[in-house]
């Protein structure tokens, strides 16, 4: 195998590696932002619940009957 044909085949061996990098750099970029924005959104039903909690006492207790009952 001649030194031309070998460096053609790193060159592209190098271009597929660049490209699958930048693949799994974008994909996880995109993760991070997904998880980002889930624990922000963990976070706000947690004071939301917290805050009912508050608010109604143990939200693991029954409901009252409705009054027609």
């Amino acid at each position: 195998m001649d030194d031309a044909a070998r460096i053609d085949r790193l060159e592209m061996r190098l271009t597929e590696q660049d490209r699958a990098i930048e693949d799994l750099n974008r994909t996880i970029t995109d993760q991070w932002r997904l998880i980002d924005r889930l624990t922000r959104q963990v976070a706000a039903l947690r004071e939301r619940v917290e805050e009912a909690g508050e608010r109604g006492g143990d939200p693991r207790a029954p409901e009252p009957p409705p009054p027609h009952y």
